[in-house]
Formats: C-alpha cells, sequence, structure tokens
C-alpha cells in the first residue's frame, strides 16, 4: 500500500542551493563527471529568477586541503582525489557565472549540511524553504534534501535541474524522494509556484 503524502509549497523567502555544479562533476573529462547540458540551462534559468527576487543562492563544492578529510569516503571513492583545493575541478562551472555575489559552501562529504556552516546562513538569510538542485540526483543532491528536510525546511527538486551518470539510477531515486522527503516538480510548474512573491509574475 502507498504511503500517504502531501505536497508542499514553497515559503515568501526560499533559498536555492546548487549542489556540486563544479567542472568535477559538470565535465564528462573528470572520472566523477556527466554530460549535463540541459541540467546548467534549468540552473540558469533558476539563478535569473532567484536574482530577480532577491532570494538567497548558495553553491556547493567538495574541496579536500588535506589527506585525512573525508578520510573514509575517499578510500571507497577514489576519483574524489581529484577534487584538491586549487584546481580546476573544484571551480563553479563557468556556465553558471561567478557565485558572488551568491555564496559558496566548502563541504567533504555528500551533504551540504554536513560538517559546514549552512544552517546557520540559512537562518541569518531568513529562509523558510529550499530548492535544489545539481549533481549528482543518487548522491549529493539526495543527501543534501534529506538534511534540508530534517532541518525542517520544506524541499523542492526541479527535475530538469538535477542529474545523474545513469538515468535509471536518476529517475528511481527521484521517484523514491518524491515519495518520502521532498516534492520533485517540474521546473515551470516550480516557476509558477514562485510567481507571486516578492512581487515577481
Amino acid at each position: 500500500m502507498a504511503l500517504e503524502r502531501k505536497s508542499q509549497r514553497p515559503g515568501r523567502r526560499p533559498a536555492l542551493l546548487l549542489v556540486d555544479l563544479s567542472h568535477g562533476f559538470t565535465d564528462p573529462n573528470s572520472p566523477l563527471g556527466t554530460e549535463c547540458g540541459s541540467v546548467i540551462e534549468a540552473n540558469q534559468t533558476l539563478l535569473r529568477y532567484f536574482a530577480a527576487a532577491g532570494w538567497p543562492v548558495f553553491f556547493s563544492t567538495v574541496v579536500y586541503d588535506t589527506e585525512s578529510q573525508a578520510r573514509v569516503f575517499r578510500a571507497r571513492l577514489p576519483a574524489l582525489n581529484i577534487l584538491q583545493r586549487g584546481s580546476h575541478w573544484v571551480e563553479v562551472d563557468s556556465r553558471l557565472g561567478q557565485p558572488e555575489p551568491w555564496q559558496l559552501i566548502e563541504k567533504h562529504w555528500a551533504s551540504a549540511f554536513f560538517g559546514t556552516d549552512l544552517i546557520d546562513r540559512l537562518r541569518a538569510q531568513t529562509a523558510d524553504s529550499l530548492v535544489v538542485t545539481g549533481l549528482t540526483t543518487s548522491g549529493c543532491v539526495r543527501a543534501t534534501a534529506v538534511d534540508g528536510l530534517q532541518h525542517d525546511y520544506p524541499v523542492f527538486i526541479p527535475r530538469e535541474a538535477v542529474g545523474d551518470r545513469t538515468e535509471a539510477v536518476h529517475r528511481a531515486n527521484l521517484y523514491d524522494l518524491n515519495a518520502k522527503y521532498v516534492d520533485v516538480v517540474d521546473l515551470t510548474e516550480l516557476l509558477g509556484a514562485l510567481e507571486g512573491k516578492h512581487g515577481l509574475g
């Protein structure tokens, strides 16, 4: 029997969190990367919308300075070792523009919340809901979205703005996230829900 679930709506001050849209994940030449042109385009649309509204925007990137950081995670997935500070791979994809004045969250593990000050920054910005996008759906997007719920934020994932290295895995994780934790919606549906807030629409 299917679980009952109730859809939610974004609040009056949503925050946009772009997870790991760095070259290490957006460049197919990276061992962690995938072809994601359509994901970039969807995020460009969201960035323009949030900038016009004056709502908070955060980028996350995985970056390592020492061998001891996320030791077990990196032993499990050695490709993560390319994500060294100062490398091209940890920089936000240039197609999204410079992350200023948007805020950058540096992380060592999957979730953008774990071991970072993201929750403090969200509270300082009085965010009341989250739009989570980026790469990959089954990994860092999922971990961040679930942690967003666990910090009592309604979380929304526009399906066009996330991606994974395997389409079947991408679809399965969106299905499961929508069933239990977040609202997975079309980008146009999300933008429609945001219309009228703070004079937009």
